[in-house]
């Protein structure tokens, strides 16, 4: 396979220590080396249209500090970027905050929900569409992956397709109809050191959203390595 090209549109703060860390996460579970990872930073700038089509295939990740619910100038600009995105039907993978961003993005609706926060190590469940998707099917019916959020997707955009739900919360993945571009609420980058990473530069996470010490937090999470490989399996089915 040639050398892809990879574009992460991240939402994170200078000098924010997990942005260089969600570059090695995606390169990662892409099995790609970080050189092949660029970035534009959300927050100070939009790509331009020739920027996005230059890219193999588009990346979003977490945000850190950042709600896809609120109101700000930045965010407005980011989520037209994220309409081009669906136009021009770039192939792209959003997980975490570029789940609700592009959900709320293309006429979803996101909001901040606090009591249905999901931290660590959670369980979800194929629905009938994930089992049958043609990416999604190589997951077996349950299975485990890292989540962190604190935002909620409670109505999906009406040309997307679910994929996946928990216990706490429907609205797990999705995708859109005759469009390349895949979204997890889920982060499938992330695997149980990197999810533990994350929460030693965000501890007011656990404080925040379980009700067990840190100690406590860190005996519950697990490996995750059937949702570590949709990457993987997605970049082998649109360039394979």
């Amino acid at each position: 396979m040639r050398r892809l090209r990879f574009l992460l549109l991240q939402t994170r703060n200078p000098g924010d220590p997990m942005a260089p860390q969600e570059v090695r996460c995606f390169a990662r579970a892409l099995d790609c080396d970080e050189s092949a990872v660029e970035i534009v930073d959300l927050l100070n700038a939009s790509p331009t249209l020739d920027d996005l089509q230059r890219a193999d295939m588009l990346l979003l990740g977490g945000s850190g500090h950042y709600s896809a619910a609120g109101e700000t100038e930045w965010l407005e600009r980011a989520l037209d970027c994220l309409r081009d995105i669906h136009r021009i039907a770039k192939p792209t993978f959003a997980s975490c905050w570029g789940f609700q961003a592009m959900s709320r993005a293309m006429g979803g609706r996101c909001i901040n929900d606090l009591p249905s926060a999901e931290l660590g190590t959670i369980d979800l469940q194929l629905t009938q569409d994930g089992r049958a998707d043609q990416i999604f099917s190589s997951l077996p019916v349950e299975f485990a992956a890292q989540a962190g959020h604190e935002d909620h997707v409670v109505e999906l955009p009406l040309d997307a397709v679910l994929l996946a739900s928990s216990a706490r919360i429907k609205e797990q993945a999705f995708r859109f109809e005759n469009r390349p571009i895949y979204c997890t609420q889920f982060h499938p980058e992330l695997d149980r050191t990197a999810m533990l990473e994350r929460v030693i530069a965000y501890p007011d996470y656990i404080e925040r959203n379980t009700r067990i010490s840190h100690e406590e937090f860190i005996e519950t999470l697990r490996e995750t390595p059937e949702a570590n490989n949709l990457l993987r399996r997605f970049v082998g089915h649109f360039f394979g």
